[in-house]
């Protein structure tokens, strides 16, 4: 752990909060041609040796060396077609560079295009049997919406005032988190739980890192070397439980550049996740103290009224709920559509809750036990 981490795991200790070592899906030895991470600390641009998980790298560049998998590039698709049995027949598409419309034929069809788009496109997928867009009978296309509950709060540590400089950058993101620590607490006045992600250290300085100090020339220069490398953050990341408030629909009126409707959304905290926040803020304030520090509300575009702006964080979910009963969901335990049998979906629509945990690894999980079954009912001829 940093320093900075090294405090708030002592601070933890003193308030009973688990401060563990964070998974951060990044290789510490050679895997399948992916070096080990060698700690350039670039991993928001891009991981060039592949050492950090991403889609592209770890799973699209394999498939495509096998000779299986042929992309498509800069293809926008606008509809799922069906034949009269209400199966996908193919995938309409419009070919970017000629803004022309382009079709493909398909046996079987994965939509993969994140919780929102997914939805998006299958409900502009509309026909005489599914006039509310494709196996959409139950009405549930685009419901259940859900997001990451968010919330941050940041502290200056006197403690970490004028450290010698060094390089603390080690493997990329936070070293150390807090994972949900209440589980069997039943006077909290909200369902679920958070975990909690953790920021400081020596980052590169920047435009803006050093509001708040005043001064020019010498005396500027000496506060901004004495407080660099001295705060903290803390940010939140919740369960939100779905609402039926909270949903989203195509736009009766708005196009894309493609001239195809887009979503109009509807989104509402509901007390559950209000109340969440609140204890995130008390938490994160005791943590910050017990670090000798002194709390300092930040100004953040994704936060209004003391919690994330719903879509913030990106983590939405939900849309295409899987579930038993085909009246109340749109898939199977298998992300296969009840009503269109070669009709599957592979993202974060089909959770029918957005737990604290950051979506993608639960997305590969879910994906690959799709994947598998898929074969096994093409294998059987059943799709």
């Amino acid at each position: 752990p940093r320093v900075h981490e090294v405090l708030v795991q002592k601070a933890g200790k003193k308030l009973g909060l688990p401060v563990i070592p964070s998974r951060m899906a990044m290789l510490t030895r050679p895997n399948h041609g992916r070096a080990a991470c060698h700690y350039c600390g670039q991993c928001g641009r891009g991981c060039k040796t592949a050492s950090a998980f991403s889609s592209s790298q770890t799973m699209v560049l394999p498939a495509m060396k096998t000779g299986k998998l042929n992309v498509i590039c800069n293809a926008m698709a606008r509809e799922l077609l069906t034949g009269p049995d209400g199966k996908v027949t193919g995938v309409s598409y419009v070919d970017k560079p000629t803004r022309t419309e382009k079709q493909i034929r398909c046996r079987a069809v994965v939509v993969a295009a994140s919780a929102c788009e997914s939805a998006r496109l299958l409900l502009n997928s509309k026909s005489t049997r599914f006039p509310n867009g494709i196996a959409n009978s139950s009405g549930m296309l685009g419901r259940n919406l859900t997001d990451t509950v968010g919330y941050g709060l940041g502290g200056q540590i006197p403690a970490l005032e004028n450290l010698p400089r060094h390089n603390c950058d080690g493997i990329g993101g936070m070293h150390v988190y807090v994972p949900w620590w209440l589980l069997d607490d039943k006077k909290k006045n909200f369902p679920r739980g958070y975990h909690i992600e953790i920021g400081g250290g020596f980052g590169m300085p920047q435009i803006g890192g050093f509001r708040g100090h005043e001064g020019y020339g010498a005396k500027l220069k000496e506060e901004v070397r004495r407080y660099y490398g001295s705060y903290v953050g803390f940010a939140g990341r919740g369960e939100m439980i779905p609402n039926e408030h909270t949903y989203c629909e195509i736009d009766p009126e708005k196009v894309d550049q493609w001239g195809i409707p887009v979503l109009r959304f509807h989104f509402r905290w509901s007390e559950h996740e209000i109340n969440q926040a609140k204890h995130m803020h008390d938490t994160f304030n005791d943590l910050i103290v017990a670090m000798g520090g002194k709390p300092q509300p930040r100004a953040s575009r994704r936060e209004d009224g003391g919690i994330s702006v719903g879509g913030s964080i990106i983590h939405e979910a939900g849309t295409v709920s899987m579930g038993n009963d085909p009246a109340k969901s749109v898939l199977n335990k298998y992300c296969q559509a009840h009503e269109v049998k070669n009709l599957f979906v592979a993202d974060a629509a089909p959770f029918i809750s957005n737990a604290d945990k950051n979506v993608t690894l639960t997305i590969v999980a879910n994906a690959w036990r799709t994947a598998e079954y898929l074969a096994e009912e093409m294998r059987k001829g059943n799709v």
